[in-house]
């Protein structure tokens, strides 16, 4: 296909993005001028154009909505869960292996991995961050460390192998022509390879700035103790339960003991005993009602895993993958937020719970909402996308300009098995620009089929290698406006932050991984 204007500009478009996210500047409003740029080039129109700086951001929010709500809903119980204080002691049983922050990075890391490979990371992510990540930033991790642990760990090492569920190599292996199962099985080797080379070289660029234990980081991490959550109500954590009874119980006895004279000394120890035993049972419900939770909370969720492991291995219930366990994720959350808000709160709980959910979605959008317009950008680039941004007629052709530019450019490399190997790589981490990590495999595969037997490669190998561009640049490691953004929503980092601290660990991993493609396969 011959490329047009709209082609030059969307690829001038991306250099810059690329270029002002090297020189560390926000790209939203480079991304919203090379949309209407684009739009404008390819319809001629200069409305559309306007129209579709609009439409890309109402496309990005539709197609991302899902990670926002997961992240509200998530987050909204952990309001519930701090105002019970079973936040702190649902942490408590993890602490005899994440004692401190260096610990706890690889015990992320291994936790996420695991449950990636068997569900992928979206169901992951909620789980690890509403269970292990207040852990670890007690335990002295920074919140931008555990973040590139579960990112790197599961977005990137168990989605680009994508092992069990073989979604990935399915795709690379049908447009290659070669076996999946081969596909997988190098893909596999490919990922450990990536992976651990970019967890050792984040834990490298992380480790100087872990600290000691503490339970200040973790409280100034959550936004503190005294954020309202209701007319009138403030969370209360668990150390505060436990302050606030030891004082309650020396107020009550200390003035009953030292009242002076028949009247007053009667008087203010009696209504001071009794002020202090209401208070003592009140605290003792509280506290009984936290550890409940706290034992609640981890249970539901491990049952979860066990419904989604029999889904996956067994015939007795429907296995649950994708979308649906996502779903199925924010339903749990949900139901537990009901059900904390009410033994919270009681007959204020209707509208504590709808102050839980309000404050998760107002911290989804403060947190990811700048992630739309540049999403919308690149999913220009789409033509699943690219005809409801500009609002093409039914029916009409919509522009597939990331690959008709990968297309293009094709033809001009050289038939090496390293250059091969590499630009494979560099086309597949190109397509994965949109934030799709698996909208790129049929392209790779194409072309790893068809270049590999003229420089004697295994296609199969060159498959997995552009497996390894396609997912770990769109699935959601090097790419901010990819599910990237749910990591970073969880561990309350900037996204594009957490993208530039990602890129020379999992880009070395990337390069190592491929040289040993070309070598041993």
């Amino acid at each position: 296909m011959e490329l047009g204007a709209a082609h030059w500009i969307y690829l001038a478009g991306i250099v810059v993005i690329i270029v002002v996210m090297i020189m560390r500047k926000n790209i939203v409003v480079p991304a919203v001028a090379a949309t209407f740029f684009t739009a404008w080039a390819f319809t001629g129109n200069i409305v559309t154009g306007l129209q579709s700086i609009f439409g890309a951001s109402l496309t990005a929010a539709a197609e991302l909505f899902n990670i926002f709500l997961i992240i509200a809903l998530v987050t909204a119980l952990l309001g519930a869960l701090k105002a019970l204080g079973a936040d702190q002691r649902m942490i408590e049983p993890f602490r005899m292996v994440m004692r401190d922050g260096h610990t706890s990075y690889w015990v992320i890391a291994g936790v996420t991995y695991v449950i990636s490979l068997f569900f992928w990371p979206t169901p992951a992510v909620p789980l690890i961050g509403a269970i292990l990540l207040p852990v670890a930033i007690r335990a002295g991790l920074p919140p931008l460390g555990a973040a590139l642990s579960i990112a790197i760990a599961g977005q990137g090492m168990a989605l680009s192998s994508d092992y069990v569920m073989q979604v990935a190599p399915g795709l690379s292996a049908k447009a290659a022509g070669v076996s999946a199962g081969v596909v997988a099985d190098r893909a596999m080797v490919l990922s450990l390879v990536v992976g651990v080379i970019a967890l050792v070289l984040a834990y490298v660029t992380t480790r100087k700035t872990i600290t000691a234990p503490s339970l200040e980081r973790l409280l100034a991490w959550e936004g503190g103790p005294a954020v309202p959550v209701g007319a009138g109500v403030a969370p209360v954590p668990a150390a505060s339960v436990a302050s606030a009874s030891v004082a309650s119980t020396s107020g009550g006895t200390g003035s009953g003991g030292t009242g002076s004279g028949a009247g007053n000394g009667t008087g203010s120890g009696v209504g001071s005993g009794v002020g202090g035993v209401a208070g003592n049972a009140g605290n003792a419900a509280l506290a009984g009602r936290s550890r409940a939770f706290a034992i609640l909370v981890p249970l539901a969720f491990a049952a979860l895993v066990a419904y989604m492991l029999l889904g996956k291995f067994t015939d007795l219930v429907p296995e649950t993958i994708g979308g649906q366990a996502a779903a199925l994720v924010g339903g749990v959350a949900a139901v537990l937020l009901l059900f904390a808000a009410a033994v919270t709160d009681g007959k204020r709980s209707l509208e504590t719970c709808a102050d839980h959910v309000v404050d998760g979605l107002v911290f989804a959008v403060k947190a990811m909402g700048v992630v739309l317009p540049i999403a919308g950008f690149f999913f220009i680039g789409s033509e699943n996308f690219a005809g409801r941004i500009m609002g093409l007629a039914e029916g009409a052709k919509a522009p597939n300009l990331l690959f008709d530019l990968v297309n293009a450019a094709q033809g001009g490399i050289p038939k090496n098995s390293f250059v091969i190997a590499f630009a494979i790589l560099a086309i597949g981490m190109i397509t994965g620009l949109d934030g799709s990590g698996f909208a790129g495999l049929p392209l790779t595969g194409s072309l790893s089929g068809a270049l590999g037997p003229t420089t004697g490669m295994d296609p199969a190998t060159l498959a997995a290698v552009g497996q390894m561009g396609c997912v770990w640049s769109g699935g959601g490691v090097l790419i901010a406006w990819s599910s990237l953004i749910a990591v970073a929503g969880f561990a309350r980092v900037p996204v594009l932050d957490l993208a530039r601290k990602a890129f020379f660990p999992v880009v070395a991993g990337l390069v190592a991984a491929t040289l040993l493609a070309v070598i041993i396969f």
